[in-house]
């Protein structure tokens, strides 16, 4: 079995849907990723190798998971790491930030979303990191963002890609370890 077959195997075996049948919704338990420390430890190195042909200088990873799972990518490219705040607030009046407003998330929710400015500049070249993708809302944002700072968007890396519209997907450079289908 290859690294990569592994990793997608103890993915889906570490993984669980919680609810039960009465519930009208179902829940994506992912906490037996962060147990498994195969898989915590092969996780950025997966993830990074899904864009092995750029050059990130910076990754970007939306908190929590997304900030988790960006540290672990950027470790492993010997490169920095710009955390989106969901809600930010600053420290100071003169606490410069991008900030941008999300379209409905996969809770039908709009979040305000922002980096600091000192995180994310002019000639960066940005890997967008991710645990999992439904709407795409949020990765819309981030690429918003992106724009912002005048920074080159190179793609955005997911454990999970369960994002239906197409054309996003391509928009935004979409790469995934396993799709929703898989779980």
């Amino acid at each position: 079995m290859t690294a990569d077959a592994d990793l997608k195997r103890r993915l889906q075996t570490s993984f669980r849907w919680l609810g039960d049948r009465t519930d009208d919704n179902s829940y994506a338990d992912l906490t037996g990723w962060w147990r498994d420390p195969h898989v915590l430890r092969s996780l950025g190195p997966a993830l990074a190798s899904l864009f092995d042909d750029t050059q990130p200088s910076v990754v970007m990873g939306i908190q929590s998971r997304g900030t988790i799972l960006g540290a672990l990518v950027a470790v492993h490219l010997g490169v920095g790491l710009a955390e989106v705040r969901k809600d930010p607030s600053r420290a100071t009046d003169s606490d410069p930030w991008w900030e941008v407003s999300t379209g409905p998330d996969y809770r039908d929710r709009s979040l305000r979303l922002g980096v600091r400015r000192s995180l994310l500049q002019s000639g960066d070249r940005v890997l967008f990191v991710d645990d999992w993708i439904a709407t795409g809302a949020q990765a819309e944002a981030a690429h918003a963002l992106v724009n912002m700072a005048g920074a080159t968007w190179i793609g955005a890396a997911v454990v999970v890609d369960g994002l239906e519209r197409t054309p996003l997907r391509r928009a935004l450079r979409l790469r995934s370890l396993v799709s929703l289908r898989e779980l």
